[in-house]
């Protein structure tokens, strides 16, 4: 099956529970840097397209197909990317992606049949970084993944080169704290975990305080040019940002809506 095929979700099948996969063919191995992944799905036919479709792009992968394997392998092997079906035998992957955001900031692209927006938003405030729906095209998938780690890459940048921010490490506003060195951001002392995703949005609005950042602009910056994500994504991950800094999410004290255009951080004290 091409890179340009879809394939949508069928039914559940055993599988091997945790399982190093190959690093591309044997006479081009991956090179010891290649990232990793980890595949969540029960369906054999999709794991072994979307597996495939990894080792012919240089990725190193694991593979589960119960959501008990997902946490564990992601517990013991650190990837650089989950990539997770919702419709697992053992556990709703919301779940999943609960658990593993309990101690890990690693990005997570939820790929599932389930279409509806209270499904996207369900797993995107539970801390899912996007959400691709079945049937899909590899290449589609192929495209958020390169996505994903270049976002990972700028934000290794941001936090290590001067020539990202060359005027400061940390962000201070009202209560609210960035502490761009640490990648840890706190709210009147107390720590507020974000998302990788909600993490960059909040970055770049403060890089850019007192500046209206189109919706555009920002589905750019934080989540790629060929990621497809919509502006659905981005209000939802708004919507989860505001809830985790917003004492008020109806009368934002630091990011303000402007409508029909963008969102722009706003300096304590300040009125649009």
């Amino acid at each position: 099956m091409s890179q340009g095929d879809s394939l949508g979700e069928r039914g559940t099948a055993a599988a091997p529970a945790v399982r190093p996969a190959g690093t591309g063919r044997p006479d081009a191995p991956a090179p010891a840097a290649a990232p990793t992944l980890l595949v969540v799905e029960d369906d054999p036919e999709v794991r072994n397209l979307v597996s495939t479709a990894l080792d012919a792009n240089g990725y190193r992968h694991l593979c589960a197909s119960t959501g008990r394997e997902a946490i564990a392998s992601a517990a013991t092997n650190s990837p650089d990317v989950v990539l997770l079906d919702l419709g697992l035998p053992d556990m709703d992957g919301v779940e999943v992606v609960r658990a593993i955001r309990g101690w890990s900031k690693t990005p997570i692209i939820v790929v599932s049949a389930r279409s509806e927006d209270s499904d996207k938003i369900a797993a995107l405030d539970a801390g899912a970084d996007d959400y691709v729906t079945k049937p899909f095209s590899v290449g589609e998938l192929l495209a958020r993944v390169r996505a994903t780690l270049r976002h990972l890459s700028y934000l290794g940048e941001a936090v290590s080169s001067p020539r990202q921010a060359p005027a400061r490490s940390r962000f201070e506003d009202g209560d609210l704290r960035i502490d761009y060195d640490a990648g840890v951001v706190t709210l009147a002392g107390s720590e507020v975990h974000l998302t990788p995703t909600e993490y960059r949005l909040l970055c770049l609005l403060s890089h850019n305080v007192g500046k209206v950042l189109t919706h555009q602009l920002i589905l750019r910056e934080v989540w790629g040019d060929q990621s497809g994500a919509e502006l659905a994504s981005l209000r939802v991950t708004m919507g989860s940002l505001r809830k985790k800094i917003e004492a008020d999410t109806a009368h934002p004290r630091y990011i303000q809506t402007h409508v029909g255009v963008g969102y722009r951080m706003l300096e304590v004290g300040e009125r649009g």
